[in-house]
C-alpha cells in the first residue's frame, strides 16, 4: 500500500507577528505532479522550506512515507529522498556541467567525504553523463556553468536535484526568468520525469504549471484556498480573482467555484 509523500498536518509558520503559512493540510499520492500556485507573498516558498527542512514549523507535523520528519534536519531529509531546487540558482559556477552533476551525485552517496582515491570513479562519471542527457545538456557537459544560458542553468539546477534519485522532488519556480522559447523545453523535461518520483512544483505562471499538473493547490495569505484539477483551476472564479488582484475569499471552500 502506497503512503502519501508527504502528508502535511495543520502546518504553520510564523515569523514574529507575521504568519507566512497557516494551517496547511495536504496529502499527495505517490507519483503525483502537484502544482502549488499563488501570487507573490502567498506563502509558497515558505511552505517548500518547511517541507525540505530548511526552517522548522511553528505548528503542525509532516509525514514522509510513514515517517514523522517534522524535526529531522534538511540534510537527513535529503539523504532520505527529499530533494529541491531554489528560486536562485546554487550552481558551482566555475565548474563544468559534468563536474556539477558529479559533485551532486557524490554528495548523496556513502563515503562522499572519503579521501581514498577512486579508480577513475567511472560509475559516478557515467551517471553524471547520463543525467546530463536526461536534462537536455548532453552536448554541454564541458561548458562552464557560468557560461550557460539562464534556461540551461535552470536545467542544470534540476539535474543536480535529481542526482540522488529522490522520491520527492520540490521545484521552486523553475520557469522563473525563462524566455517564452525556453519554457516548452522545460515543460517537456518535467513531463518526462519518471512516475516513481513525486513532484511538487511551485509556480505563479499558470501557463507553465497547468500542463504539468495532475492536481493544483492554490495559496493566498499563507493558507490553502483552493484545490482541484487543472481544468477546475482554469475555470475557477476564485483563482481568476486572486490573479487579477481581487483577494476576496467567499468561495474559498468551493473547488468548483
Amino acid at each position: 500500500m502506497n503512503v502519501a509523500p508527504p502528508e502535511l498536518h495543520h502546518l504553520g509558520k510564523s515569523f514574529g507577528a507575521l504568519t507566512a503559512v497557516r494551517d496547511v493540510c495536504m496529502q499527495i499520492p505517490e507519483g503525483e505532479r502537484r502544482v502549488v500556485l499563488g501570487t507573490n507573498g502567498a506563502g509558497k516558498s515558505t511552505l517548500f522550506n518547511l517541507i525540505a527542512g530548511d526552517i522548522a514549523p511553528s505548528t503542525g507535523s509532516m509525514i514522509f512515507f510513514g515517517q514523522d520528519i517534522t524535526t529531522i534536519p534538511s540534510y537527513r531529509r535529503s539523504r532520505g529522498g527529499v530533494s529541491r531546487t531554489y528560486q536562485s540558482s546554487r550552481l558551482l559556477r566555475g565548474l563544468t556541467v559534468l563536474d556539477n552533476l558529479y559533485i551532486a551525485i557524490r554528495g548523496v552517496r556513502p563515503n562522499r567525504f572519503s579521501l581514498w582515491p577512486a579508480i577513475a570513479d567511472s560509475s559516478t562519471r557515467c551517471r553524471a553523463r547520463e543525467l546530463a542527457n536526461e536534462i537536455g545538456l548532453k552536448d554541454r557537459v564541458d561548458a562552464v556553468a557560468n557560461e550557460l544560458s539562464h534556461g540551461e542553468q535552470r536545467q542544470l539546477d534540476i539535474g543536480m536535484a535529481l542526482a540522488g534519485a529522490p522520491r520527492l522532488l520540490l521545484l521552486d519556480e523553475p520557469a522563473a526568468g525563462l524566455s517564452p522559447a525556453e519554457r516548452p523545453q522545460l515543460t517537456a523535461m518535467l513531463r518526462a520525469l519518471p512516475r516513481t518520483m513525486t513532484v511538487v512544483l511551485i509556480e505563479h505562471d499558470m501557463d507553465v504549471a497547468l500542463p504539468v499538473a495532475d492536481r493544483v493547490t492554490v495559496m493566498n495569505e499563507g493558507a490553502v484556498v483552493f484545490e482541484g484539477s487543472p481544468q477546475e483551476t482554469a475555470r475557477s472564479a476564485l483563482v481568476q480573482a486572486l490573479y487579477l488582484g481581487n483577494t476576496e475569499r467567499e468561495d474559498a471552500t468551493n473547488p468548483s467555484a
